[in-house]
């Protein structure tokens, strides 16, 4: 049986927000042993809704974050749980802590007092704004992270916009920001992992500072592309001017031609309307600036037809387009069944759940929590 690679890491948790608890999860998933760290009451991730069917009030959200990971009480407020959390610690390579700045030195969990206790420990830092710089000791939550990173300026946009342009700004569902900072946090405590191991034991623990912000910001690149070519990306000024999100006669799909090959294979999906054979349509750039036409017409073509049969047709000439597949489909679709993206996972208080594992496999096989 194939081992996965981090099956000997041992991580610690202490986590009120996401982003910390994702990083720690997807650690997981690539086989870290992860403790979670919690207070007498359970960080309060226990307490987020939506709530999984049942009389247990099981936090769905807390339950994927958690998968396969042990619990241990620690009152840091306490010498006992102080002396406790220490001696978890110093068993462990990593730790993934969300602290608000103004509390790290109460509690015993600031950088100083981290690495002189545990000066092989990698300590991670995961907080909204980073821990250094003007914005440290700001708080924030998801809306604040996704509007603070620039992407609250382009939504809604595209089929939203027009179909609700009075809407205001709005983020997108769940977590997405802070996600993308548990990313950054896990690939910064491999880094640190890996720098440990490449100087013969020389480099011992290292500190790691993410910020969320930051971290959402690299994937928000039109937020910032006016810094290279002076353009202000807007929710009703978007690039792609054209495609996106298309109402079918029986759901929707997506659809984005960014190739001029992809563009001649949308041309042979609907038809070769006299329309779509402007010979100005062979530049690009016409095409954006031409957008609202263009999908007037593909609308209403979209409109009539059903979304198997464009999906079916629109692949079979490398149109880049999608259906958008219900939670249900998405647990029903044979590409999920075969990547073994969904496993059943025991969850205390609600039995056993398929659920999301990791979208990393290694040796040809499927995560395992």
């Amino acid at each position: 049986m194939s081992r996965a690679p981090l099956n000997d890491l041992h991580v610690a948790v202490h986590a009120k927000g996401v982003a910390a608890a994702y990083a720690a999860r997807m650690l997981r998933g690539m086989g870290a042993h992860v403790v979670w760290v919690e207070p007498a009451g359970g960080t309060p991730l226990r307490s987020e809704p939506p709530f999984l069917p049942g009389e247990a009030q099981v936090s769905a959200l807390f339950a994927y974050l958690a998968a396969g990971t042990t619990s241990q009480t620690c009152d840091l407020q306490g010498e006992e749980g102080r002396a406790a959390f220490g001696a978890l610690l110093s068993q462990c390579d990593i730790l993934f802590d969300d602290t608000p700045l103004a509390e790290r030195m109460a509690l015993g969990v600031d950088e100083a007092a981290i690495a002189a206790r545990h000066p092989d420990l990698i300590h991670v830092s995961v907080l909204p704004f980073g821990a250094t710089g003007e914005k440290a000791q700001w708080k924030g939550e998801e809306i604040n992270i996704q509007h603070a990173s620039g992407e609250g300026y382009l939504l809604p946009n595209g089929l939203s916009v027009e179909q609700f342009p009075d809407r205001p700004p709005v983020k997108i569902h769940g977590h997405f920001a802070e996600m993308q900072g548990g990313i950054a946090a896990a690939l910064g405590a491999l880094a640190a992992l890996r720098a440990r191991g490449l100087h013969g034991g020389q480099v011992g623990g290292q500190y790691v500072d993410i910020s969320c912000q930051d971290a959402m910001l690299s994937v928000g690149a039109f937020a910032i592309q006016r810094f290279g070519d002076g353009s202000v990306e807007h929710r009703v000024e978007r690039s792609f001017r054209y495609g996106g999100v298309l109402p079918c006669a029986d759901g929707f799909v997506e659809l984005l031609t960014l190739e001029q090959r992809q563009w001649d294979g949308l041309v042979e999906l609907l038809g070769r309307p006299s329309w779509a054979l402007d010979p100005a349509l062979a530049d690009s750039l016409e095409r954006s600036r031409r957008g609202p036409e263009l999908n007037r017409h593909i609308r209403a073509w979209a409109a009539v037809r059903k979304v198997e049969d464009i999906v079916r047709e629109g692949q079979k000439l490398s149109v880049p387009l999608a259906k958008y597949n219900s939670p249900a489909e998405v647990l029903r679709d044979e590409h999920e069944k075969v990547r073994g993206l969904f496993q059943p996972v025991e969850v205390p208080g609600a039995g056993s759940l398929d659920m999301l594992v990791s979208p990393i496999q290694f040796d040809g096989r499927a995560s395992r929590l």
